[in-house]
């Protein structure tokens, strides 16, 4: 009897004291103490987050450049007035200086810059089309991180559990074993074991502790919501676990619908725009000018009240400008090119790394993790029996054991729920998409 009081005191005290330090350090989640789910968590993924900012500010200034760009050739309206006073060479009788006051207003549009324009709103346009990209891969980014944190808390959690029950069987043998060293039951040397076994898995205990608290803090980090610790987590029955995979040849033929790498080639584009934009600085302009003036205290005959005319400006030459501005452009399209084709390589093999990572734990992981869960509920059952007709006196190695096959468990459909999401995100479509555009394919 004194045995099964000092294991459930240490478990029940070492449980409720952190039980008590996470709920000083944690803030009120939710309403009613409700644990937060992970369909709340991933909602965090569209609100304002440092990363998710900076992807929309960048995709507004491209907006802002392809505006830029198709305002080149919008008409100019200028307005002049000046107030002058004047020696005329040749001045009329009686007078030596003279006031030429006017005021002046000036149309002028281009009409055509041969490609300029052209090439500027298109690098702007497929400038813009990347940060787009972009975007939706940052989101997909976040929520994929999300995910990721929201499981370290829940492992965190079941790992901290079984660690504690494995310290507190270990203190209630060594407790157990001063009593027997009293009695001549034990000698020294097998009490230090004991004891040596206890402190060390006391430290790995207080480790796990401390990664609990660490989890949270990354999570409220990865929500945006610093300090914010959560201090309850339900766990998700991942339902979507079950839904279909295509095989990886039909899925390597839906890359080419990747955030990532439409962003990388509408980068591409936008630097083969800009060539051209350089390209065309060698052609002329023509503009339309139209200007009516108005004249006070002129008395010279130098007078246009106004004027029209067409203005061809052609570029005979320009030194070595333009052929430097052509050799650094075409520089920047191969490296683009590069870029294109090596994150075309990357893609291929995370695609097929992800799929394999799928299938493996389908096929063998879960299964194995399954199997193990239930042979730990059997030994759990046949432990609790012995204890009760008092064959044997330590519960604790047993449940711990438990808790740790229901961790192994979780954290295989955790990381298959991982994987999924990294396969959607990669394709740049729901994997239910995916099976569609598969069949209609056939």
């Amino acid at each position: 009897m004194n045995i099964r009081v000092h294991s459930w005191l240490i478990r029940n005290f070492a449980g409720g004291l952190f039980a008590v330090l996470l709920g000083l350090v944690s803030a009120a989640w939710a309403e009613g103490g409700k644990p937060l789910t992970l369909a709340e968590a991933l909602q965090a993924a569209e609100a304002p987050h440092p990363d998710l900012l900076l992807a929309e500010a960048e995709r507004d200034a491209a907006q802002a450049d392809q505006d830029l760009a198709a305002a080149r050739q919008d008409l100019n309206v200028n307005f002049e007035a000046g107030l002058r006073r004047v020696k005329p060479s040749l001045p009329p009788e009686g007078y030596s200086h003279l006031s030429d006051n006017s005021a002046r207003l000036s149309l002028r549009k281009s009409l055509y810059d041969f490609g300029r324009t052209a090439s500027a709103e298109a690098a702007a346009k497929s400038e813009t089309e990347s940060r787009t990209a972009e975007l939706l891969e940052t989101r997909d980014r976040r929520r994929i991180d999300i995910m990721a944190r929201f499981f370290d808390v829940l492992l965190a959690d079941m790992q901290a559990a079984a660690d504690n029950e494995f310290m507190a069987a270990a203190y209630v043998d060594f407790d157990n074993g001063r009593h027997r060293l009293e009695v001549g039951t034990l000698s020294p040397v097998e009490l230090g074991a004991l004891e040596a076994l206890y402190q060390d898995l006391l430290v790995k205990r207080n480790a796990s502790q401390q990664r609990q608290r660490v989890a949270r803090a990354l999570l409220a980090m990865a929500m945006n919501r610093p300090g914010e610790l959560a201090p309850d987590l339900e766990d998700p029955d991942l339902k979507g676990n079950e839904r279909p995979v295509p095989e990886y040849e039909q899925l390597l033929a839906l890359l080419p619908g990747s955030p990532r790498l439409q962003s990388a080639q509408a980068q591409l584009e936008a630097s083969r725009q800009r060539l051209e934009g350089v390209r065309a600085d060698r052609n002329p302009t023509l503009e339309a000018e139209l200007e009516s003036a108005h004249y006070a205290g002129r008395q010279l005959s130098g007078r246009d009240d106004w004027r029209a005319g067409l203005v061809l400006n052609w570029p005979i030459y320009q030194g070595d400008r333009v052929d430097a501005r052509q050799s650094k452009e075409r520089a920047r399209f191969q490296q683009a090119q590069a870029r294109v084709e090596k994150l075309r390589m990357e893609l291929t093999q995370a695609l097929l790394e992800n799929w394999l990572e799928i299938e493996q734990l389908r096929a063998t992981a879960r299964g194995a993790a399954k199997k193990n869960a239930e042979y730990r509920d059997l030994a759990l059952e046949r432990a609790q029996g012995e204890y009760e007709v008092e064959l044997k006196t330590n519960l604790g190695t047993s449940m711990a054991a438990t808790m740790e096959a229901r961790v192994r468990e979780r954290g295989t459909e955790y990381r298959l729920a991982l994987a999924l999401a990294r396969l959607e995100a990669l394709l740049g479509m729901p994997l239910e998409q995916a099976a569609k555009n598969k069949e209609s394919a056939k």
